[in-house]
């Protein structure tokens, strides 16, 4: 008889669990069927784990063993935030995805998938960006320590395979949004700190003022349909070179189209203001999703207009929790 062999159900470890990401793949593993039986998935928080502190970063790998791994766990923060503490962001953003990737290695990971962001990209190149851009000149002066932190991961993910053969990879998703984001108007995402803003004036009749100029374009994803592609790149994307993860170019709007959806969706009926004396950070990052419609031509994304809508409604619906 020829020996079998034996198949060990995926035991997937989600840094950064709690987040607005981590969040969206718990839903899809426990709602849409992501997650296949005798699959072990557990999702972290900052409460389980200092992933700066490679001790704490060891312990919680030897507690669950985790066979795959999804790293979205972060120091970050909003543009101004950023701009503020690049040094804070570029020291403990290198820490935590030391720790995480080394300690993948050192207990036998068999594939980790990492998230970057497009604010790693050039801040001077030609659009639409790719993939194989991303260390093709210094990163936007806002937030170049984050950025260069992100660039490392790429990197160190080309050093895995090389030394050790390891399929380590990493996805570059576009502007996220959805339930369970940061809603803090000083420190969220620009979409997120608008909807808390918008509803917030609403609530006291007084306009909604929109640092900068409004004239920045984006490319936003709904929290839900990025957790959809990262749980598909676990199981089957298997090159090292990173994907973005985007809706198409075409679909890029400028911030003050997204507050008019947003206003739309709040039935926000006040005056709209913005405050140009504040930074527009970069003017645009638009992205090519090509890679991506190669291998999923037919993944359909959900319209904005509806995904606005929902993040609104579940914004208003968990308002005492979410708008700090």
């Amino acid at each position: 008889m020829g020996s079998e062999i034996k198949v060990v159900p995926m035991r997937v470890l989600v840094t950064g669990g709690s987040g607005l990401v981590g969040k969206a793949i718990e839903h899809v593993a426990q709602e849409e069927g992501g997650k296949l039986e005798g699959e072990e998935w557990t999702f972290l928080s900052s409460k389980d784990a200092d992933l700066v502190d490679v001790g704490q970063t060891r312990a919680v790998f030897e507690k669950y063993r985790p066979t795959h791994v999804i790293h979205l766990a972060a120091k970050v923060g909003g543009l101004y935030l950023h701009m503020k503490e690049n040094l804070h962001f570029l020291r403990d953003n290198i820490k935590i995805n030391d720790n995480v990737l080394q300690t993948a290695h050192e207990m036998g990971v068999t594939k980790m998938v990492s998230c970057l962001s497009s604010c790693i990209f050039p801040d001077k190149t030609t659009y639409p960006i790719d993939e194989t851009m991303i260390h093709n000149g210094p990163p936007h002066d806002s937030n170049f320590g984050y950025s260069h932190a992100k660039r490392l991961i790429d990197v160190q993910n080309r050093a895995y395979y090389q030394q050790y053969g390891h399929r380590y990879t990493a996805v570059i998703p576009t502007n996220v949004f959805g339930p369970y984001d940061n809603f803090s108007i000083e420190n969220g995402h620009v979409l997120s700190a608008l909807v808390n803003k918008t509803y917030t004036a609403k609530k006291e009749g007084s306009p909604v003022n929109v640092c900068g100029s409004g004239a920045p374009r984006r490319q936003f994803i709904y929290s839900l349909d990025l957790g959809r592609l990262i749980v598909w790149v676990l199981r089957e994307y298997e090159e090292i070179d990173p994907i973005i993860l985007s809706v198409g170019e075409e679909e890029e709007l400028s911030i003050k189209e997204a507050e008019d959806l947003i206003a739309k969706a709040l039935d926000f009926t006040g005056k709209i203001q913005f405050d140009t004396t504040m930074s527009d950070g970069q003017m645009k990052k638009t992205a090519s999703n090509a890679k991506l419609r190669r291998y999923r031509p037919n993944f359909t994304f959900t319209p904005l207009n509806e995904a606005i809508k929902m993040t609104c409604d579940w914004f208003v619906a968990n308002y005492d929790i979410a708008r700090t």
